[in-house]
């Protein structure tokens, strides 16, 4: 009987080794993977940063180097933000930019944590986030201006205007965000985001995924710095603390709206649907306002990659109308 039960054990336990065997075989195959990942990061990052170019000026805020894109000698002048995330925001911005300058001085923002500004420690509140994007244009002497913005700016623009209301002459939208749209009280998963960035996984997932530049019309130098510069700034902590923040700043601006009288023009993603009622949240934002307007366009939610000939062009004559 016992000679018996030994014998079961022994059939059992050559499975249960190979078990072992092979979740120890695959155990290292990750980490020699994760370990080749994290290597090729960091030699990939350290060659990088000396082939990103310079592009702007920086002024000082807050002790800090914000970087600045002016092009344009127009009377008048048009200051662009960025929406979440854009990694490079004057590069971003470049073809509508082009559309713009020869009628318009274009002031585009780096935030900090964005293109080629600094990082900072300062909380990414939109207190905080518009008192350094208005000490920029300070320091610039810039102070009249039409405020354009992308995404996540149309938050901070209502902050913006609310505060800064002599300053600003009217407010653009592209595809910008509203504080009442559905959805913005999630919590992100912050850990996983930098785990991404810090270990090498990031840059990894970036190469084996489709290039999102690949159909659009930047020439290929601006193709490759915007891949080196997001590269370098995706997920980097400034943009994480701001993660962290969006579903407070969207809360703090549930109160704000438009003052009646600024011209507002908001160009809007006419195919969305993954945010509900997002046509009918915009034309809310018009309703009270004398010089409104809601214009609908086919494209992603960077309108201005492929829209921006016809953002230009409509924003031009939106103007001329208000005069």
């Amino acid at each position: 009987m016992e000679l018996k039960a030994e014998v079961i054990k022994k059939r059992m336990s050559k499975p249960l080794r190979m078990i072992l065997k092979s979740l120890g075989a695959i155990a290292i195959l990750i980490v020699l993977f994760l370990a080749i990942v994290f290597i090729v990061d960091k030699v990939a990052s350290k060659s990088e940063q000396g082939k990103i170019e310079p592009y702007g000026q920086s002024v000082t805020v807050d002790g800090k180097k914000m970087n600045v894109l002016i092009q344009g000698k127009g009377q008048e002048t048009v200051v662009l933000l960025p929406g979440y995330g854009t990694a490079a925001p004057a590069l971003d911005f470049k073809l509508l930019i082009d559309e713009l300058s020869p009628y318009y001085k274009v002031v585009a923002i780096d935030p900090f944590g964005y293109g080629l500004s600094d990082r900072t420690e300062k909380e990414r509140s939109t207190e905080n986030i518009v008192s350094e994007i208005h000490a920029a244009l300070q320091q610039l002497h810039i102070d009249r201006y039409t405020l354009m913005g992308h995404s996540i700016a149309g938050i901070y623009g209502l902050d913006y205007v609310s505060k800064y209301p002599n300053e600003v002459s009217a407010f653009v939208g592209i595809d910008s965000s509203v504080p009442t749209q559905p959805g913005m009280d999630v919590k992100f998963p912050l850990t996983m985001f930098k785990f991404l960035k810090q270990s090498g996984l990031q840059r990894f997932i970036v190469n084996v995924g489709s290039d999102p530049y690949a159909s659009l019309l930047f020439d290929d130098k601006t193709k490759e710095q915007m891949k080196m510069i997001m590269n370098k700034n995706a997920n980097n902590n400034t943009m994480l603390n701001e993660m962290k923040n969006i579903s407070s700043n969207f809360k703090g601006a549930q109160n704000l709206t438009f003052p009646k009288n600024l011209p507002l023009l908001l160009f809007v993603q006419a195919n969305n649907t993954s945010v509900e009622g997002w046509i009918p949240l915009h034309e809310g934002q018009i309703k009270d306002s004398v010089h409104g307007k809601v214009i609908t366009m086919d494209g992603s939610h960077y309108l201005h990659h492929t829209k921006f000939k016809e953002i230009a062009e409509n924003f031009r004559e939106f103007m001329k109308g208000i005069k």
